[in-house]
């Protein structure tokens, strides 16, 4: 599974009919997670770490500890805990939309001490980052985004100069992730991110079921 399965969705186009957030929470969310707990189980599942390969990708990075990083759909913070402590001088967000899944990695990260790790609570249509950031990481999560090119060209000015948007989800044909009909091919997203102002930077393969991409400001 992913570290959140959360989508972030954007209202309708101008001239479609006005939704609620429920209604398009439905209409993209088939499934919530407010049960931190009971989800804390399969994300934080050690297991994970054989195909997740979470310091791989961290290595493949090469952030500064200085950097600054957003890990939206953070969840339990599988990842957002491993990079503040990668990031010890910097300054680490897990971003999420759901309360429940903020509280449970907020209080983790008082427990673990981790001082650098600040939980934001997202809305659908905005990630809220307190400050611009180095990174943006988005692991397990893009398929479940509505209206993309609309949602990453704002979230660009979340960005420093310089800064990168890395995508890590599921390829299609992998057994792990969603439906092969819910999964998105690799250019597919670098598609997308083009219609939003980005340009492919960098990309890895080392992840069996997962592909990894990194784009930056055109």
């Amino acid at each position: 599974m992913r570290s959140a399965l959360l989508a972030v969705v954007i209202v309708a186009a101008t001239g479609c009919p006005k939704r609620t957030a429920d209604q398009i929470q439905e209409a993209h969310m088939p499934h919530r997670f407010e049960n931190a707990e009971d989800w804390a189980k399969r994300f934080e599942d050690p297991a994970r770490d054989e195909w997740q390969q979470p310091d791989e990708v961290i290595k493949a990075l090469g952030l500064p500890a200085t950097a600054s990083l957003a890990d939206l759909g953070s969840a339990t913070g599988y990842f957002s805990v491993r990079f503040a402590r990668a990031l010890s001088e910097g300054t680490v967000y897990g971003v999420d939309v759901e309360s429940s899944m903020v509280d449970y990695l907020k209080k983790r990260a008082e427990t673990e001490k981790l001082k650098n790790l600040t939980t934001v609570l997202a809305a659908y249509d905005d990630a809220k980052l307190p400050a611009p950031v180095d990174c943006i990481v988005i692991v397990n999560t893009y398929h479940h985004i509505g209206e993309r090119p609309a949602y990453f060209t704002k979230l660009a000015a979340s960005l420093k100069p310089g800064g990168r948007v890395v995508i890590i989800d599921f390829k299609k044909g992998s057994k792990r992730g969603p439906p092969d009909t819910e999964k998105l091919t690799p250019e597919q997203v670098t598609s997308e991110l083009a219609e939003a102002g980005y340009v492919a930077s960098s990309s890895w393969v080392f992840l069996p079921d997962q592909y990894f991409l990194a784009f930056s400001r055109k």
